[in-house]
């Protein structure tokens, strides 16, 4: 029998991933509070790190389960594009991405409890924001897409008007990859029976 899953976020669109992809889970958010810089220049190490940090976080609070923690920012000119303080910052964040190409990065960690094995990597998607218009970009401020969004945006599936996903997987831009996330539970699983 799988072990219970703990998602150790309180992101929509994580949660709404896993159930497309058919998982049972329990939300515990870890719910601490995120550095803004990468150290050392480094976005792989950064979301690594950060998800690391959500797993340990929520894996304290578990007797049994597997706990998924996740962290997903986008990074631009080699500065980490975080989630906008407000408004007026989506709208920077939306016009510095204009017309450009930037990468997003998600890093996983899933930490088995009892026993405290974990698997952690991070995985690459690059993303083409169109450039937007004022009307345009007035109108998706309007939506509030932006709130708590990485990147000030969430991207829409199947097909976003503003969006295209030029390398990597849609799952990973929405904060979760699916694709590797489904054999490294199963590596998991497989490796505690």
């Amino acid at each position: 029998m799988p072990r219970p899953l703990i998602l150790a976020s309180g992101s929509l669109g994580r949660r709404e991933l896993m159930k497309l992809h058919g998982y049972t889970f329990e939300v515990k958010p870890s719910n601490i509070p995120e550095i803004t810089e990468a150290r050392y220049g480094d976005c792989r190490q950064y979301v690594g790190e950060l998800a690391w940090l959500k797993a340990q976080a929520t894996a304290n609070t578990v007797d049994d389960g597997i706990v998924i923690a996740a962290d997903t920012v986008g990074w631009h000119n080699g500065r980490v594009i975080g989630k906008p303080d407000d408004e007026a910052d989506a709208r920077r964040i939306l016009k510095q991405l204009a017309g450009t190409t930037h990468e997003l990065w998600t890093g996983v960690c899933l930490w088995l409890r009892p026993g405290d094995k974990q698997l952690a990597w991070q995985e690459l998607s690059r993303v083409r924001m169109k450039d937007f218009t004022a009307e345009e970009l007035d109108g998706y401020i309007a939506t509030n897409r932006w709130v708590g969004a990485s990147g000030a945006y969430s991207i829409q599936m199947p097909h976003d008007p503003y969006l295209e996903v030029v390398e990597g997987t849609i799952s990973n831009v929405i904060g979760l990859p699916m694709e590797s996330l489904a054999k490294a539970l199963d590596w998991l699983e497989a490796s505690v029976r």
